[in-house]
């Protein structure tokens, strides 16, 4: 079993008791505020969610990983790495995402569980090349690619929602462990 352990956070494929606090996550209108059209999702959603990711990890390898915080065992979101099939310009590649509930945000949770999972995907699973696609205005999402080293390389139309676009890289050969 694939877990990252870092100073804080605990990153692990997901359990059945994840379910609650994930859709409680997905509820919440600021969380989602950035995610395809914005909408809420449900507790049913969610389980189909958890479920795509992880027969993401049986059949590619990497994943979404559960992030846990070691102080307290509770669930904080989700980071990880999947093939964003919902833009086809950018295929073949791997993209690096996450998504936190807001009483984590601000606290460097994100950072942490991004730079852990780059390092996983270009150290351990051999990938060479990482984007992350966030939507312009997100403000919080585009601090924490900087952070990751990660540099802008495109501009393009989200192809179902038709808001902008921004897709930024990084290579192993860029990456800072």
């Amino acid at each position: 079993m694939t877990e990252i352990r870092t100073p804080r956070l605990l990153l692990r494929r997901w359990h059945d008791d994840d379910l609650a606090p994930m859709a409680d996550i997905n509820a919440d209108p600021r969380v989602m505020r950035w995610i395809d059209d914005g909408s809420v999702r449900d507790l049913d959603h969610t389980a189909q969610a958890i479920e795509r990711w992880e027969e993401e990890w049986d059949e590619e390898g990497f994943g979404l990983f559960a992030v846990e915080l070691l102080a307290s065992g509770e669930l904080a979101g989700f980071t990880g790495l999947s093939v964003p099939e919902f833009l086809p310009e950018v295929l073949p590649a791997v993209s690096i995402s996450w998504r936190l509930g807001s009483p984590f945000w601000g606290q460097g949770y994100a950072s942490e569980a991004a730079h852990a999972t780059l390092e996983f995907a270009l150290q351990d699973r051999g990938l060479d090349r990482i984007i992350s696609i966030s939507q312009a205005g997100d403000d919080a999402s585009e601090d924490i690619i900087r952070k990751l080293g990660m540099a802008p390389e495109r501009e393009t139309t989200h192809p179902v929602y038709d808001y902008p676009l921004r897709v930024h890289a990084i290579d192993l050969t860029e990456f800072q462990a």
